[in-house]
């Protein structure tokens, strides 16, 4: 079984910067895509970012297109949201989760067997 272990997040201004770590723990073999997950108050569960065990396959939400970067440290065992260019509507619970699947609709968070405990990022405008 994963442990997954989410960290890096924070307040920061608009227009500023944050990069979010994801650790994974236990029998790390089976996963296949790690993705990146947010959810506002009153808002449902979105995809943000996803990444294959490759690391040459990355996919996002469009709404963080060119402002977010996936990447991951298989040495490590970790996976990295850079966030630049942070706004106001970005602001949520941020939650790291591994599949164990090998195809499917990466960005929804049926994909995924396996979740963090979530950090919170906060942009102020």
């Amino acid at each position: 079984q994963v442990q997954l272990v989410e960290s890096g997040g924070g307040s920061v201004q608009a227009g500023g910067s944050l990069r979010l770590s994801c650790t994974a723990s236990g029998y790390t073999n089976s996963r296949y895509f790690m993705g990146w997950f947010r959810q506002a108050p009153g808002k449902e569960r979105e995809g943000v970012a996803s990444i294959y065990i490759d690391g040459d396959n990355t996919y996002y939400a469009n709404s963080v297109k060119g402002r977010f970067t996936i990447a991951q440290d298989m040495a490590k065992n970790t996976v990295y949201l850079q966030m630049n260019s942070l706004k106001y509507e970005d602001t949520a619970m941020y939650y790291c989760a591994s599949a164990t699947y090998r195809v499917g609709s990466v960005l929804r968070p049926q994909f995924y067997d396996t979740w963090g405990q979530g950090t919170q990022v906060t942009v102020s405008s």
